[in-house]
């Protein structure tokens, strides 16, 4: 059995996507919509932008769902997935893979997300920390027992936890987590804390919007980053994607999940080669590739 993987923010490179442009009617449709939706040339940023200009919340989430969406519009009928996953933002380009969103509704709410998520992170600064060679027990507890916000944000792998929160608590906890015997922790440079509750203000402006969203049954098992599970109902979907703002990434336990319901196979659509490296780490006996157009 097959899942379909879509990469979340960190996978994106300058260039990304011009091959597809100028490859695929389908591709440069979809693109050339991309500007109109969003009011300025993402195109622009994508194919000819620096590393910094890629970085820009606003940018790198629709530019990562774009890309992965282009891919899997461009495989045609060749898209046959038994289930689909997305890591983080990921879930959105999943979601419209497996036709539960339209591409333009998927993009608006990215949009939005972003824009939201930005907002959040102007409110209270905070950041994030990767953590490394320490089990996840072990880095919840420190985390437990850290003043102020600190919580687990990313289960990436065994081994490999991302921590979120208040940048005083992150800085703590880090030190916290070394003196425990992690072989790296990690301040990671990013521009807030994610999945964390330091993005309830962004939680309750992203539901709304996804309210007023048409959500369609997938045409497969959807797992998602909240329960970690497969989810096929529309209204389950709208409050987990909401959750998903707040919550951990649970990377590590939807891929031992969907290997425990049978999928040996995963293939990963979109940037880079991320989620295959982790996929590795959780379960060394699957196959994983990037998408083959």
């Amino acid at each position: 059995m097959k899942a379909y993987v879509f990469p979340g923010q960190g996978s994106q490179f300058p260039g990304m996507g011009k091959d597809l442009y100028n490859e695929y009617k389908i591709a440069k449709k979809l693109f050339e919509l991309a500007n109109e939706i969003l009011g300025f040339e993402i195109t622009k940023i994508l194919f000819e932008g620096t590393k910094e200009e890629l970085q820009q919340t606003r940018v790198t989430q629709p530019a990562i769902y774009i890309h992965s969406v282009v891919m899997s519009k461009v495989m045609g009928d060749h898209f046959q997935p038994d289930a689909v996953a997305g890591h983080s933002l990921g879930e959105f380009s999943a979601l419209t893979a497996a036709g539960t969103i339209t591409y333009e509704a998927g993009l608006k709410l990215v949009s939005q997300r972003a824009e939201a998520m930005q907002k959040a992170c102007d409110i209270e600064a905070g950041t994030m920390a990767a953590v490394l060679g320490l089990g996840d027990k072990k880095v919840v507890e420190i985390c437990e027992h850290t003043p102020g916000l600190v919580v687990a944000a990313n289960y990436n792998c065994p081994g490999q936890l991302v921590i979120s929160g208040s940048v005083t608590a992150i800085e703590t906890a880090c030190e916290s987590l070394k003196e425990a015997g992690a072989r790296r922790a990690l301040v990671l440079p990013v521009g807030g804390a994610f999945h964390s509750p330091l993005m309830e203000p962004a939680s309750v402006e992203l539901a709304n919007a996804i309210d007023n969203t048409e959500f369609k049954t997938p045409i497969c098992p959807v797992y998602q980053n909240v329960v970690a599970d497969a989810v096929i109902n529309p209204t389950a979907i709208q409050k987990n994607l909401v959750a998903q703002l707040t919550a951990p990434v649970r990377w590590t336990q939807s891929v031992e999940k969907m290997v425990a319901k049978g999928i040996n196979n995963f293939t990963e659509i979109g940037p880079g080669k991320v989620l295959q490296g982790l996929i590795k780490k959780i379960a060394p006996e699957a196959a994983t590739s990037s998408a083959s157009i």
